[in-house]
């Protein structure tokens, strides 16, 4: 049984939970990569990744590389003399990094490969409403999300569950996936599947402003399965308007009513406490937003401060 001496790569909460768990199961760790820190928020203050604030709290060795083929962090990593790399929710690694430990580097992906390869498997999942996803690990090569299968566990999707709670789910299911991973390559009993490729393979997108963008012409399974795999984050958006004024609202939470009816699509109807609006197949009933510049609300809440005309809608 070889001694594990790990490198483990990440950066937001995901992989903290990961390491974590890494950690509590006694794997020496010899170093944590993690991504440079950077200004954020409207103070510009400077902001240390989850992985960061981690690593540091338990005085873990702490490499923070602005460029992965620079030759001072290669050294560095060199004498970490690592035997395995552990990449959670990182980035894409050149050939020099990841073929470096002898026993190669593996990645923990959230989906069941080769199905949501890329950077928001949770939300696409959801988007696309799934019944099940899983979390997968496997060897690294040189494109992204492909290499040899480990292992691979799997969960239920339910009816309304939000993107934020499916992450929390999946980083328990990744955290004993990890560690079955790592019992197997102590041991030397690691079977690897390859992946294959087929044209029906769907992919986790890069979540932008254009495909957060709520499309009222589509359907109330398709809009609800939106809204809540971008809850939390980054948040699923549309305008309001009324009386000659626009917004930008973000739609935390709503429910799918399906009713006939004859109201135009994208009719905004309230009355004291609900917001609703018509789509071709019912409504969708808002549960929080949030206007520009305003914090999280529930839709009664926001209609004690102000009312919607009859000719409001959403686009």
């Amino acid at each position: 049984m070889e001694k594990l001496r790990i490198v483990f790569m990440g950066t937001p909460d995901f992989a903290v939970g990961i390491l974590d768990t890494i950690v509590k199961n006694n794997y020496e760790i010899v170093g944590v990569i993690t991504a440079a820190d950077k200004p954020a928020g409207r103070g510009q203050k400077v902001k240390y990744s989850a992985v960061k604030e981690y690593a540091l709290a338990n005085n873990l060795h702490l490499l923070q590389p602005t460029n992965l083929k620079d030759e001072q962090f290669l050294a560095e990593l060199k004498e970490l003399n690592a035997n395995l790399q552990v990449v959670v929710a990182f980035r894409m690694l050149p050939e020099v990094v990841w073929r470096m430990p002898k026993i190669g580097t593996f990645n923990l992906h959230a989906s069941l490969l080769p199905n949501y390869r890329g950077a928001a498997p949770i939300n696409w999942a959801i988007i696309n409403g799934e019944t099940k996803t899983g979390v997968t690990t496997f060897f690294i090569d040189d494109k992204i999300d492909t290499g040899a299968m480990i292992l691979s566990n799997e969960i239920k999707i339910s009816e309304n569950e939000t993107a934020g709670e499916l992450h929390d789910k999946l980083m328990h299911l990744g955290s004993k996936t990890v560690i079955e991973t790592l019992k197997l390559i102590e041991k030397g009993n690691v079977k690897t599947t390859i992946q294959t490729e087929t044209a029906e393979i769907k992919t986790a997108y890069k979540l932008n402003k254009e495909n957060c963008k709520i499309d009222w012409t589509k359907s109330g399974k398709e809009i609800h399965n939106l809204i809540r795999g971008l809850s939390p984050y980054p948040c699923a958006w549309c305008f309001f308007e009324d009386n000659n004024e626009e917004w930008n609202v973000k739609i935390f939470d709503a429910a799918f009513i399906k009713e006939k009816h004859d109201k135009k699509s994208g009719t905004l109807i309230t009355t004291k406490k609900e917001i609703m609006v018509a789509i071709e197949d019912g409504f969708i009933k808002i549960l929080s937003l949030q206007f520009p510049g305003k914090k999280k609300m529930l839709a009664s809440d926001v209609l004690n401060g102000s009312s919607f005309s009859e000719t409001a809608l959403v686009k």
